[in-house]
């Protein structure tokens, strides 16, 4: 997860696991991200740093119903501010559904967030998975 996040953009939400439409993406944390809203509930875990959650509650939510993954608020969220979290490593929170959240990191920091497959979720199976090494044949096995 740390070699996925040193080679990632920073607020890249890359995939390193799945399970039916659930994945697990790891962010590169750095700087300020942008606004993000979804329908239903995503968890961020901090793995390495400091990241501050800022929550505010839409007057009108953005997502449709059906939609999985989280969407990009335009501009700044309409309705109250919810507050603030400071999670450092190993902590872990709850990004209500329909409401907006960005994350702050001062430093590069490390989140694993749950979640659904979205449109913003990248998928590189390929550069991530192991591939297993072909079994030597005969004439390629050591004398």
């Amino acid at each position: 997860m740390f070699e996925v996040a040193a080679n990632a953009k920073p607020w890249e939400k890359v995939a390193v696991a799945k399970n039916m439409q659930y994945v697990l993406e790891v962010i590169r944390a750095e700087g300020t991200s942008e606004w993000r809203t979804c329908a239903h509930d995503e968890f961020p875990l901090v793995l390495d740093g400091e990241v501050t959650v800022e929550l505010a509650k839409l007057d009108t939510p953005l997502c449709p119903a059906d939609k999985n993954g989280s969407i990009r608020v335009p501009g700044d969220p309409v309705g109250p501010k919810m507050g603030h979290l400071v999670l450092r490593r190993g902590h872990q929170a709850l990004l209500p559904a329909n409401s907006a959240y960005r994350f702050v990191a001062s430093r590069a920091s490390v989140i694993l967030l749950q979640t659904i497959l979205g449109d913003d979720t990248v998928q590189r199976w390929a550069d991530l998975c192991l591939r297993r090494r072909p079994k030597p044949t005969r004439k390629d096995a050591p004398t």
